[in-house]
């Protein structure tokens, strides 16, 4: 009977063009990879500086295996809390200019786990409208009341806070770069606002860490805005190349969150390995500046050549280029022809995004050659006017 149900559902999704499938990938997931048995130019991952398969990055998770296995054993509160776990947390809070850091599982935990710890009913977040999936799930499982706030709007946000009643607390909560946009947040002007007007701040910095500032610890560092934003959260799975997320604040705050935050105390501790991996990342990200800066070559030159073909890329600032196409069956159809080309880059569909707004997610790594982007330009040339958009 369930199957039968699921059955229509899945059909459903294919005839509206929403149906989503694995694509297995063979081998490091660096700038170029095998599909299907094919090379192709990768360009649909997160890990932009290229530190997933780094030689020290790899050397440091086999070491803590051999050494600490490939467990902690438990949650952090029973016994899983090892000295790696308190190294990690001592060179993030260090990196991110705050007093103390938490490390969460996942970047869905982080933001589930310290939105609902930090406010609850009779509270109010207020929230960008295209925040990610896990910041609207923290919002919900919350319960206070939420408000949505228009894109990257600071007008919108300060109606918001001057209509609400001045009880309870106030919790403003934004992405700092937009996962499927690739633009940021005006993070100086909700400052501003948040001062004003009695609220907090928390951001999710998932896409900007390691890419963004001097020494890539984010938009807030990119801003100056170090000690005046409340909450920053993190990811050690994209720019950082492994697995894993963390929250940075008050000793206060990770106090709070290791008492009340319900998905990091009801689940096992990041093993070892990870651990590991993300401390040498960490090093590699603040003594290397070049591979960032090589990532935002590599960005700009891809971008000025899908521009030059005619391909609209909406507001982005980032290295995350979206190659707007608007319908999902064109959309997936440039995302065939590119892999039937040699190139790797997803097709991203409603409820990701917004309806009429499907895109190519095009985000290239630090360590993708000239001649890889320029063969990368040259099939978006020949499939887009093969699929009829350009």
């Amino acid at each position: 009977m369930l199957d039968h149900v699921l059955e229509e559902r899945l059909t459903d999704l294919k005839r509206r063009g929403l149906h989503r499938s694995l694509r297995l990938l063979s081998g490091a997931p660096k700038a170029v990879v095998t599909v299907e048995g094919r090379e192709v130019i990768h360009l649909s991952s997160n890990n932009y500086l290229d530190l997933a398969s780094h030689p020290s990055v790899t050397r440091a998770a086999i070491e803590a295996l051999e050494s600490h296995g490939c467990g902690a054993g438990a949650s952090r509160l029973i016994s899983g809390t090892l000295e790696l776990h308190a190294e990690l947390e001592k060179d993030l809070a260090e990196f991110k200019g705050a007093e103390a850091a938490l490390v969460f599982g996942s970047g869905y935990h982080a933001n589930l786990g310290c939105i609902s710890a930090i406010v609850g009913p009779g509270d109010t977040i207020f929230s960008d409208e295209l925040n990610h999936a896990s910041i609207i799930d923290g919002c919900r499982l919350s319960r206070a009341q939420v408000q949505v706030f228009r894109h990257k709007d600071p007008e919108s946000l300060e109606k918001l806070l001057a209509c609400q009643p001045p009880t309870g607390q106030r919790l403003i909560v934004t992405d700092t770069v937009f996962s499927m946009d690739g633009d940021v947040a005006p993070l100086k002007e909700i400052v501003a606002l948040a001062r004003r007007h009695r609220a907090w701040i928390m951001v999710d910095e998932a896409h900007a860490t390691g890419v963004f500032g001097p020494n890539g610890a984010g938009v807030v560092e990119a801003m100056g805005l170090q000690g005046q934003v409340e909450i920053q959260m993190g990811t050690l799975g994209k720019a950082l190349g492994g697995f894993g997320a963390y929250v940075a604040g008050s000793r206060v705050l990770v106090e709070w969150l290791i008492n009340r935050a319900r998905s990091f105390i009801f689940s096992t501790a990041l093993p070892p390995p990870l651990l590991a991996a993300a401390r040498a990342a960490l090093a590699i990200v603040k003594s290397e500046p070049e591979r960032r800066k090589q990532l935002w070559e590599n960005a700009n030159f891809l971008r000025q050549g899908l521009l030059g073909l005619g391909y609209r890329l909406g507001d982005t600032a980032s290295p995350i280029l979206p190659v707007l196409i608007g319908g999902e069956e064109k959309t997936m159809a440039l995302g065939a022809a590119l892999l039937r080309h040699g190139v790797l880059a997803h097709g991203i569909r409603p409820p990701t995004v917004p309806e009429g707004t499907a895109r190519l997610r095009v985000t290239p790594m630090a360590t993708h050659t000239t001649e890889e982007l320029r063969r990368a330009i040259r099939a978006f040339a020949d499939t887009g006017h093969e699929v009829g958009v350009l």
